[in-house]
């Protein structure tokens, strides 16, 4: 089973109480269709597990695959420059179909980010610029450390999680990391 090379610090985007005994990390990419169906499951858990349960996104984009995830990564951290990661993050999965369609996509990260109380014109400048390329290429590049090769790939309380991203497969895995850390 793989490790997480790169602990969790507040550099992070996290959702959930920071003291939760069980953290839940996902390597994704906003074009990744599975990523995309993953998205409503990890809401869920966080819901089923709110007092426990703290997750935490980093950026894998797949840009041979997906054209757009680079940029839809970088939208996502100048969202989170002015304290919006997680709405960006939202929108970005609950548009997904639109993100990959190549006539819309780019116009739909300034839509998003107008959507946001954001500029569109500084967005177009921090892409054209690069501003967060090197935030996402650090997610990304941690990815590769840890061995992930594919998303969405999770890991839970540093250990990677191998089996898939169904509800019904995440949820015991969280949950056996709850008896475990109950057990003396």
């Amino acid at each position: 089973m793989g490790q997480l090379k790169v602990p969790i610090t507040q550099r992070d985007h996290i959702r959930g109480p920071a003291d939760a005994p069980v953290t839940l990390i996902e390597y994704g990419d906003y074009q990744c269709p599975h990523c995309g169906m993953a998205h409503p499951i990890v809401n869920r858990l966080l819901v089923d597990f709110r007092e426990t349960l703290r997750f935490a996104f980093r950026h894998f984009p797949l840009s041979q695959i997906h054209p757009l995830a680079e940029s839809a990564a970088e939208t996502a951290e100048y969202a989170g420059a002015h304290g919006r990661f997680w709405q960006m993050h939202d929108a970005l999965y609950e548009n997904q179909d639109t993100l990959n369609k190549p006539g819309l996509a780019a116009s739909l990260l300034f839509a998003l980010a107008e959507a946001a109380g954001l500029s569109a014109a500084g967005l177009r400048d921090a892409l054209a610029n690069g501003t967060y390329s090197s935030r996402v290429r650090s997610d990304f590049m941690g990815g590769v450390r840890s061995g992930v090769n594919g998303t969405p790939t999770f890991f839970i309380n540093g250990r990677r999680h191998n089996g898939t991203y169904a509800y019904d497969d995440l949820a015991p895995a969280i949950a056996g990391e709850l008896h475990a850390g109950a057990s003396p």
